[in-house]
């Protein structure tokens, strides 16, 4: 009997299992399953906390409906029923103490029609007419490895970007722009423009697809994200799943892998899947051939800071739903998500709740790191009163730290990929590295990376 043992018990590590044993079950071979998670609890980077009349995401607030793989795994778990969808409303952008809406018809801040690039208040006369070189000028330079900051702001202008694209796109992916390939972001951009010859008639030929994804394009649950992260944890039945265990060192030997941990017995394995952070991973296979790769990928922080009130939301921006920050010095926070009005199941009450985001490449960053949670929750409070004119003591608050957790997908980060499985295959057959260090941040892409690398694994087995 064969043993596969998954290190990691967010939802990459989660949805391995479920498709592992999913196909055990389909297919009537004897493998023995175990999963292996630090915490105490499972779901990683989804994590629902229940406070007051508040549901507070600590991680990841939402899926995104339409990817592929994320309402066969809903379907698979019988969770229809408890499915709620987003409060569709404006977004802005903060700049020099005023909220600003983001154009309706944009996409990411990119207009959708010339008509959008016209309406945007952001932009000035003459960045607009600048952008309009985009309808003429060809593409013969960038391919999916260029930068996206580079693409966009050779085509549509400095000031289009930097005032109204660079905001939104930098907070969705983390990074910078220039930082940022084509193909990790925004691939399709590109294709328009080859296809079209300008990325704002290629959005406008596309318009309809873009429009229907604006309205309810979220998901999440009736009482939180964690939902899905329980039900996947009771129906790994057929599964051993061992929490609060800390994995030290994976050792290959003869016939099997040596997976030892600090608090447990060691396991033998025949196969490994790694969904841990990649500076987690590293460490625990310890081969010089490997460092020179796992050092090409970088992460990024975030602090994440809750503020919940007794106050109704109705006092915020009528059909509003947050904003975005663009280069203001009046406040230190990057975003600012008013959680109740965008997702009504998160407060009983319909009082206000806010969710305040601090980006590692804020300038002010440094300075918060030094601070304790009191201080924080301080600070989050002064950001509130600037921008929505509020000035009150919360019933409820939550602050979380993701230091280095959240992956950064540069410019060079497919070539070391692949290089790193290269290496992998090389030096530790039947190890995977899976998870959102290597293949995509959102819970879409997660739970499509946790079923290919079981059919993968399932694929070996039935080989041999």
């Amino acid at each position: 009997m064969k043993t596969i043992v998954v290190i990691g018990g967010g939802i990459t590590g989660l949805t391995t299992m479920h498709y592992l044993q999913k196909l055990k079950r389909e297919q009537n071979i004897d493998v023995k399953l175990i999963l292996a998670e630090q915490n105490d609890y499972l779901g990683g980077k989804i994590h629902s906390v229940h406070k007051e009349e508040f549901i507070m995401e600590t991680g990841a607030d939402s899926i995104v409906a339409r990817h592929e793989s994320v309402m066969p795994l809903i379907e698979d778990l019988q969770l229809e029923d408890e499915l709620v969808y987003n409060s569709t409303g404006i977004s802005y952008l903060y700049i020099d103490n005023v909220l600003h809406p983001i154009p309706a018809d944009t996409i990411f801040g990119i207009p959708l029609s010339v008509e959008s690039l016209f309406q945007s208040t952001l932009v000035s006369e003459k960045g607009k007419k600048e952008a309009l070189k985009d309808l003429e000028s060809p593409n013969d330079q960038f391919t999916k490895d260029s930068s996206i900051g580079d693409f966009l702001e050779y085509f549509l202008g400095k000031e289009l970007v930097e005032k109204q694209i660079a905001p939104v796109l930098s907070g969705v992916y983390s990074g910078k722009l220039n930082e940022l390939s084509i193909a990790s972001t925004l691939p399709y951009i590109l294709d328009y423009k080859n296809q079209y010859g300008s990325i704002i008639k290629g959005l406008s030929e596309n318009k309809q697809k873009f429009s229907s994804q604006s309205n309810k394009k979220f998901i999440s649950f009736k009482n939180g994200l964690s939902t899905i992260i329980d039900r996947l944890e009771a129906e790994l039945t057929d599964s051993l799943i061992l929490k609060g265990v800390n994995t030290s060192k994976i050792t290959k030997g003869t016939e099997y892998y040596h997976i030892a941990f600090t608090n447990h017995e060691t396991i033998q394995a025949d196969y490994v899947v790694l969904t841990t952070p990649h500076n987690v991973t590293q460490p625990l296979l310890d081969h010089n051939e490997l460092k020179d790769e796992f050092a090409k990928l970088t992460n990024s922080s975030l602090k994440s800071i809750y503020l919940g009130f007794d106050i109704p939301d109705k006092q915020l921006p009528a059909d509003g739903t947050g904003f975005i920050v663009s280069n203001s010095k009046d406040v230190s926070c990057d975003a600012c998500t008013w959680t109740s009005r965008k997702w009504s199941h998160t407060s009983k009450k319909h009082n206000l709740l806010v969710r305040l985001f601090y980006k590692s490449s804020n300038p002010s960053y440094h300075s918060l790191q030094q601070m304790n949670d009191v201080d924080l929750i301080q600070t989050a409070l002064k950001d509130v009163e600037k921008s929505l004119g509020l000035k009150a003591m919360p019933t409820a608050v939550d602050v979380t730290n993701w230091d280095q957790l959240m992956p950064n997908y540069h410019l060079n980060h497919n070539e070391a990929i692949a290089r790193l499985n290269e290496k992998m295959q090389s030096e530790f057959p039947n190890v995977i590295l899976a998870g959102c260090s290597y293949y995509g941040v959102g819970i879409g892409a997660c739970i499509k990376n946790g079923k290919d690398t079981a059919e993968k694994i399932w694929e070996t087995l039935l080989t041999r």
